[in-house]
């Protein structure tokens, strides 16, 4: 067997804000397996600043795990335990390998097109006019769940785009769900986790930043708002370190993104826990192409989790690949008709 990586950079269509800051391009990587003529393709799918894999040795271990492909998946997953993404990328390359098509790694009624997944629209950080022109576009798309990112304009100008969702949308018509990416000040966060509880919305993923356990325990005991761990997970690699967080904090939900817990294994394993302790859970791409939200969303469909999950980032980018996965009415489908166009 061969193994070979490529590095490759996305290019958003505009320029997408979180509490972070601006993201104009993303970078990815690509392992590509070869053996008997057969390719496997797996995307690890890193973005820096964030995942715990954002070291200076990121390329030099990609290039380690190619050169070491021979000691197999499982091994190999094993020794990657701190690089998630690249774990993810070697999980989704095997599995391409051996499967009949290298892009249908979970046969289902999905890939069948026969069933869809509900997922929610994402409305980007942005000045006020620029947040309620998407809202408008998802709702006029037909989504019924938004995800709307918050902590980078004023709270209050958030507050009236809340407002101008609820004084038009019902919560039974409309889910909100809100993503502070860490924004929120820990000692202001109740507070403001108070103020929006008015607007009757789902969830509130990550309101302060990760590593304040304390205080991340005392707001999920006393939130008027169910709180989802979303950052807070990036970087806890054993099962015991997993079970420790979740029994100290107790969150409402937990939100899973592979790329950044280790793959379909990490995730499943946090599936396992959370579900012990009775703590809700999606999935949701991390900004990867179409490769890697392809791989995720057929993953996510044999869950059989019928919350909206978060898969329409397919859309973001000039120079994304053309996939059969297709967006309508707030549901993703698998259109079989539509090819794949992947070249490196």
């Amino acid at each position: 067997m061969k193994a070979s990586y490529f590095k490759y950079i996305l290019h958003f269509k505009q320029a997408s804000g979180t509490s972070r800051g601006i993201l104009t391009d993303k970078e990815t990587w690509f392992i590509i397996l070869e053996k008997e003529g057969k390719r496997g393709i797996g995307e690890c799918g890193i973005l820096r600043g964030l995942s715990a894999d954002d070291r200076p040795d990121y390329k030099e271990k990609l290039l380690w795990a190619c050169q070491n492909i021979h000691l197999g998946e499982q091994k190999l997953w094993e020794e990657l335990i701190e690089f998630p993404s690249i774990q993810f990328g070697i999980e989704m390359a095997f599995l391409s390998l051996k499967s009949e098509n290298p892009f249908v790694l979970f046969p289902s009624d999905f890939t069948k097109n026969s069933k869809s997944i509900p997922i929610n629209g994402l409305v980007w950080m942005g000045d006020e006019a620029f947040m309620k022109a998407q809202i408008e576009d998802k709702i006029a798309q037909g989504f019924s769940c938004i995800k709307m990112k918050i902590g980078a304009i004023d709270f209050d100008k958030e507050m009236e785009l809340l407002r101008f969702i609820r004084d038009n949308f019902d919560e039974k018509t409309i889910e909100i769900r809100v993503d502070a990416n860490g924004a929120f000040d820990k000692n202001e966060a109740l507070d403001k986790i108070n103020q929006i509880s008015g607007f009757k919305l789902h969830s509130i993923e990550q309101p302060i930043k990760k590593n304040n356990t304390d205080m991340m325990s005392v707001l999920c005991k006393n939130t008027k708002i169910p709180i989802a761990l979303d950052e807070e997970l990036i970087g806890v690699f054993s099962k015991a370190e997993k079970e420790k967080l979740l029994q100290k904090i107790k969150p409402q939900y937990i939100v899973l993104k592979p790329s950044f817990i280790g793959g379909f294994r990490g995730t499943l394993e946090w599936i396992s826990i959370a579900e012990k302790l009775n703590i809700g859970w999606w999935i949701t791409s991390a900004l990867e192409s179409n490769v890697g939200l392809n791989a995720i969303a057929q993953f996510t469909f044999l869950q059989n989790n019928l919350m909206p999950q978060g898969l329409g980032t397919g859309s973001l980018y000039t120079n994304n690949f053309d996939c059969p996965l297709t967006v309508s009415n707030g549901e993703l489908w698998y259109d079989k008709n539509k090819d794949w166009n992947f070249s490196l």
